[in-house]
């Protein structure tokens, strides 16, 4: 299980969106949400099918982006086990870096790296034909703002 995490954090880097994308299951669902204290409720910015994801992905050549690539730094945290093996809830802290490469003072800005977000991955996985499969996904943020580069998979 956490052989999967870190697969998917690597591709995920790589921007090997279908990749990814292999490793979830049919009835996969991805959240992205966020508590915000102002209004005393959950933020949600991407609920997503794995149908919708591979929409997604499809149209992210005509998204309008600066390119800069993010790269993830993954802790998994727990791994529970289902009595019966077959599945587990993963728990993983999870860091993203944005690594700038053009922009509005790309002049001044290109090189660096900087802090994209931080938060929780809340995944569920079930074994299918010898294999972990992503069945659910939240990326719950500790920040609530997202810049470019946040309509790709995090």
């Amino acid at each position: 299980m956490r052989d999967a995490v870190y697969q998917a954090s690597l591709m995920l880097d790589d921007q090997r969106w279908n990749d990814w994308l292999a490793l979830c299951a049919d009835d996969f669902t991805y959240d992205i949400k966020s508590w915000s204290p102002e209004i005393n409720y959950d933020m949600t910015y991407l609920h997503a099918s794995r149908k919708d994801l591979d929409s997604l992905i499809r149209l992210l050549p005509k998204h309008n982006t600066d390119h800069s690539p993010l790269t993830r730094h993954t802790s998994v945290y727990t791994v529970e086990l289902s009595p019966d093996g077959t599945t587990a809830q993963v728990v993983s802290s999870v860091v993203i870096f944005q690594h700038l490469l053009d922009g509005t003072n790309s002049h001044i800005d290109s090189g660096e790296s900087r802090l994209f977000l931080v938060g929780k991955y809340y995944d569920q996985l079930r074994f299918e034909e010898g294999t972990a499969k992503f069945t659910a996904r939240e990326l719950r943020l500790l920040n609530r703002r997202l810049d470019k580069g946040s309509h790709w998979p995090l």
